[in-house]
């Protein structure tokens, strides 16, 4: 229950402070949340609070008036980290909102909602680490079964906002777009981007899988293959060259910032990625994916759109949300042919159109079919 008897639906803010500081896939989870707010209070101010590494995915978001930035620092409590959350809360305290949101509902982003001192303050009702306790009013958008999208957009319904689709408006420079283009003239079509990296060990589709999938595509296809990646995934991008040589891969690991790498998905036929912030990128752009996942949930976490396909490994520990496992059956279990045959169904509906969109989001178990479209 609320602890203000004052309606959301009925709130007329001037100015608007969103809190979701990190991470990739999260932050673009909570994206649409900013053109159905926009939608809802033309005139509105709207604020997002985020951290550094991440502020390029919003900076010149249309519907964005002012992107504050701030320096976390690394895991753990160091003089960064502690510097830096203290700028934040005084900037934060010297400001004037009417509303704040906390997508975030951490300890830390209860900390952002208090130095705001909004009037109106609102998060979600199974927010964690006692952040409930600073708002005035909590949304109700359980997990279960919820994608975080449509978690993000029940809060933009909670103030009236229509919000019956998922806009997400990912801002990639036009520099952007032209580096990619450049990049990948001269390789052939169709074109399939391979993403072996993830947080977490237990969301590594193995290299040598991601290998026999590019040797499928290029065998049956002509696929030109593309690698990406962040400098850390370097052995694993190595490894799947040398596994696909002498066919030849496109070796972007380590040239791309965050817009870049959307770029270069939207110049694909297929992005097929593991359960981590590239996959939601090229989502966000608009292009065409697969999702790999074995230790997370794709009904919660998965590619969200038209042009999204998921495949699931189908073992009893499947989404278990663990981050280290010794067996790791989800690896032998989920093979190249099953996700091969969601390339596959995707490079098909890329050949008939590229702007061909299907049905409502949905996802599927890829236990039996295959995989299904979200």
């Amino acid at each position: 229950m609320p602890r203000s008897s004052l309606r959301l639906d009925q709130i007329e803010p001037e100015r608007v402070l969103i809190l979701k500081p990190s991470s990739i896939g999260d932050i673009l989870h909570a994206m649409p949340i900013l053109s159905a707010l926009r939608d809802r209070w033309p005139g509105a101010h709207l604020a997002w609070v985020v951290n550094r590494p991440y502020a390029e995915l919003l900076h010149g978001h249309p519907d964005l008036d002012e992107l504050i930035v701030y320096d976390r620092g690394k895991k753990g409590w160091d003089a960064t980290k502690f510097l830096g959350m203290a700028a934040l809360l005084r900037r934060l305290r010297r400001s004037r909102y009417d509303l704040t949101i906390d997508l975030q509902g951490l300890l830390r982003s209860g900390l952002m909602v208090a130095a705001a001192r909004s009037p109106v303050r609102v998060g979600l009702a199974d927010a964690r680490e006692g952040s409930r306790l600073f708002y005035t009013h909590w949304v109700e958008a359980s997990r279960q079964g919820v994608h975080a999208v449509d978690r993000a957009l029940r809060v933009a319904r909670a103030f009236g906002a229509e919000a019956s689709e998922a806009r997400f408006r990912l801002p990639i420079p036009d520099d952007a777009m032209r580096w990619a283009a450049r990049t990948v003239e001269n390789w052939p079509r169709p074109r399939v981007v391979l993403n072996l990296g993830a947080s977490w060990p237990t969301k590594r589709w193995p290299p040598e899988h991601f290998a026999a999938l590019g040797r499928l595509a290029h065998e049956r296809q002509g696929a030109g293959l593309i690698a990406v990646g962040s400098a850390a995934d370097r052995p694993m991008v190595d490894e799947l060259i040398a596994r696909l040589a002498p066919t030849p891969v496109l070796d972007l690991c380590g040239r791309t910032g965050l817009l870049e790498c959307a770029a270069v998905s939207l110049q694909a036929d297929v992005f097929v990625s593991n359960d981590t912030g590239p996959l939601h990128l090229a989502v966000a752009a608009g292009a065409r994916v697969v999702g790999i996942y074995t230790c997370t949930n794709p009904d919660l976490t998965g590619p969200y759109g038209p042009n999204s396909l998921s495949v699931r490994t189908c073992v009893g520990c499947a989404a278990s949300l663990r981050k280290t496992c010794r067996r790791m059956d989800c690896m032998t279990d989920l093979r190249p042919g099953r996700v091969w045959a969601a390339v596959a169904r995707q490079l098909e509906a890329a050949s008939v159109s590229a702007d061909r969109v299907s049905g409502s989001p949905g996802v599927g178990s890829g236990c039996t079919a295959g995989a299904t479209p979200r």
